[in-house]
């Protein structure tokens, strides 16, 4: 089947979990998380979950094994905590649970990135993975990052990449 077929076969709604990860910002300040909020729900998809943790690795962790056990929840997005400061910590808790990476989300982002603001784009440690048959997605903090990845790359392709993730029967 041709990726447009793909794409033309899944029109379910997804179930999107929006998680970030953030020492400084408030449910008030989380420009990013809400407008991550407000394009699944344009897009005609659910949001079953929306929270904001600390940049501890060990929240970071708790949230993600809470959100595999829930079946409202297909695709999981962490925003924030993807840089290389030392308190950016995201990836280095959440990649070793990847059973299946997924290098070309990382790799995209960062071309369409570099398009915009140039190299300082290798301070991104933006990566997508498969974790217990969800697709786990971590995004850079940016608004503007966040408008290049949902636009781009996650509203075009998310429908398809949760359909090559789900076990028959689920």
């Amino acid at each position: 089947m041709s990726v447009e077929a793909h794409r033309q076969a899944n029109t379910t709604a997804l179930r999107f979990a929006i998680v970030t990860v953030s020492d400084t910002r408030t449910a008030e300040s989380d420009v990013g998380g809400r407008y991550l909020v407000e394009r699944c729900l344009a897009a005609g998809h659910v949001v079953s979950e929306a929270r904001l943790v600390r940049d501890e690795p060990q929240q970071i962790l708790s949230v993600l094994d809470e959100l595999l056990l829930r079946s409202d929840v297909d695709l999981i997005l962490y925003t924030g905590g993807t840089g290389i400061a030392p308190r950016d910590t995201t990836p280095d808790a959440l990649r070793p649970r990847f059973e299946r990476e997924i290098p070309g989300f990382g790799e995209l982002f960062r071309y369409l990135s570099y398009l915009e603001i140039g190299p300082a784009t290798i301070l991104s440690r933006a990566c997508a993975g498969v974790v217990g048959g969800k697709v786990v997605v971590l995004l850079p903090g940016s608004p503007k990052a966040l408008r290049l990845a949902w636009e781009k790359i996650l509203e075009p392709e998310c429908r398809h990449l949760v359909s090559q993730t789900r076990v028959s029967g689920s």
